[in-house]
């Protein structure tokens, strides 16, 4: 008889992490590769995932920046090609510039926009061409409680700006494809302790202040958020697409 954590399996799937070396794209791709997956881990710093990837084993590290149009094309089609396949898709990589806004430079807004929003609309784009042939696939993104929230504890208007589009994004997308069977989800983060956050961790004050409006009073692990990203990816989630999944302390339920 099968057991319902059978349906958190990802057998023999081939699965793409955007910003794979470190924090949560190094977890969620620990937590594919334990599900059966194999895991492409794709970063800027290819040293970094490569030893990622020898780490994980079942696993393999490619360099990529994911804003840029004909790269990711290219990439995709070439891993397809060699893979044969593409079931899952996480976009993880993310940027954060925190200055106030009237300090905020038009090309700072750009960049950060760029790897939050438009790296998410590229990627997609070019998984689904793989996966709608064959009417399979799940995509989940990296979205942010700063995707609802306006924040306060800090300016960082070009992250709310991008998070607050990639739950859009996750939705119409999620939409588009439902009836070829691709599920489009994400997850809404607080603050994980990662080298993301660096700088807010290394500020007493600041973490104390996180603590301070987060109901269960503490930072969110990248384990934890991985292990969302396992279940939207899984079949245990074949039910759910276009749902954006908090993972916050009970913050956005104040």
């Amino acid at each position: 008889m099968a057991s319902v954590l059978d349906r958190f399996r990802l057998d023999g799937q081939m699965a793409v992490i955007t910003g794979g070396a470190r924090g949560i794209g190094r977890a969620t791709a620990e937590a594919f590769v334990a599900a059966g997956a194999r895991a492409v881990l794709i970063d800027l710093d290819l040293e970094e995932a490569k030893k990622a990837a020898l780490a994980l084993g079942n696993a393999e590290a490619h360099s990529l920046n994911v804003t840029l149009e004909a790269e990711v094309d290219r990439f995709f089609d070439e891993l397809a090609e060699r893979l044969g396949r593409i079931d899952v898709l996480v976009n993880n990589a993310g940027a954060s510039i925190r200055k106030p806004t009237t300090e905020l430079s038009a090309a700072e807004w750009d960049k950060v926009i760029a790897v939050n929003q438009t790296a998410v609309f590229l990627c997609s784009r070019a998984a689904a061409r793989h996966m709608l042939p064959r009417k399979s696939g799940a995509i989940v993104n990296l979205a942010s409680i700063m995707g609802f929230s306006g924040g306060g504890l800090y300016p960082n208007i070009s992250y709310q700006a991008s998070k607050g589009a990639v739950v859009n994004m996750t939705r119409a997308i999620a939409i588009e494809w439902a009836k070829d069977g691709i599920r489009v989800n994400a997850v809404a983060p607080a603050w994980v302790r990662t080298g993301f956050i660096a700088p807010i961790l290394a500020k007493p004050e600041v973490v104390s202040q996180i603590e301070a409006v987060t109901p269960m009073g503490r930072l969110v692990e990248p384990e934890e958020v991985a292990a969302a990203i396992l279940y939207l990816a899984s079949p245990a989630a074949s039910m759910t697409t276009g749902h954006v999944l908090a993972i916050d302390g009970g913050y956005l339920a104040q």
